[in-house]
């Protein structure tokens, strides 16, 4: 995923191809509604199908797969079709936490084939993994996520229907308008973050995208579109058939959970600084897990 992606204000060119019209009308919106909720895991898996597979530990595997996504340039929905795909799988099928690493592997892999033209070689994969798995192991893995989803992983993401918000309120994502694509560069930061957190676990993708879309917008202190956030909150509800109400909420879950992350960020720093043993590696690590520079939205 390139970093230009994460909100690292950068004059660096992204080079992607303009959005197909035949699949930016109200008909492409339409299909997208009408399949999201056949790809939504189960909200209650970690009680009714796992035992030995917590939320902390979803929550330091999604880390290290975004990590990944990073170092290998991935494009933006590489990272949220792999949790849906890992989400999905946990839902069906306990899974000792020994191999729940190779698990999120397998989903990144398979992500990296659906959503970008070239797929992330399994041997990197088997690396970045201190060779916890072979890449025969990843490839086997990968087999049964196939057979488990029943073949069925061209999931809906939230990044699938961000073009449409981002057109209904006037706000083109192609073109050369810098705004725009900050605008855009921030909703694609608060999607990781509902990605991530397991409170958005059975959120939809359109609320998850349309809250995105309001929250950035509301942080950036955006002039064009709605003049306040309710307005908004209407329009984005209006398109998606649910109630304002909804888009509100989940709005000020997104904006909590980025408070929490900004302040245990802080917290750690200040831990560091106090013990005053800041090392490369240590500054490496928290690069890699927090590619994203959160700090840089305002709420």
């Amino acid at each position: 995923m390139d970093s230009v992606l994460w909100c690292c204000e950068s004059d660096r060119l992204t080079l992607r191809a303009p959005l197909d019209p035949a699949l930016s009308g109200r008909r492409a919106l339409d299909s997208l509604l009408r399949t999201e909720e056949r790809y939504l895991p189960s909200p209650l898996y970690f009680s009714e199908v796992q035992t030995g597979v917590q939320p902390p530990m979803r929550g330091v595997l999604a880390s290290w797969l975004l990590e990944l996504c990073c170092e290998h340039a991935c494009s933006e929905d590489v990272f949220a079709l792999a949790v849906s795909l890992l989400d999905r799988f946990l839902s069906l099928v306990p899974m000792q936490k020994s191999r729940l690493q190779l698990l999120g592997a397998a989903c990144l892999f398979l992500a990296s084939k659906l959503r970008q033209s070239e797929a992330l070689p399994a041997d990197s994969l088997s690396r970045y993994s201190d060779r916890a798995f072979t890449a025969h192991d990843l490839r086997d893995m990968e087999r049964m996520v196939l057979t488990k989803l029943g073949w069925d992983v061209a999931a809906v993401t939230p990044q699938d229907f961000l073009p449409h918000f981002l057109s209904a309120v006037g706000l083109s994502a192609d073109g050369e308008d810098h705004s725009v694509d900050l605008i855009r560069k921030h909703c694609q930061t608060l999607i990781t973050l509902c990605v991530s957190d397991i409170t958005f676990l059975a959120t939809p993708p359109s609320i998850i995208a349309a809250s995105c879309l309001s929250s950035a917008l509301k942080g950036l202190a955006f002039k064009r579109g709605p003049s306040n956030e309710l307005g908004l909150s209407i329009q984005l509800a209006c398109l998606i058939n649910t109630d304002p109400e909804i888009l509100v909420l989940c709005s000020g879950l997104i904006e909590a959970a980025l408070s929490d992350r900004i302040k245990n960020g802080e917290r750690r720093r200040g831990e560091r600084e106090g013990k005053n043993e800041v090392t490369e590696e240590e500054a490496e690590v928290e690069r890699s897990t927090t590619p994203t520079d959160f700090r840089d939205i305002n709420l």
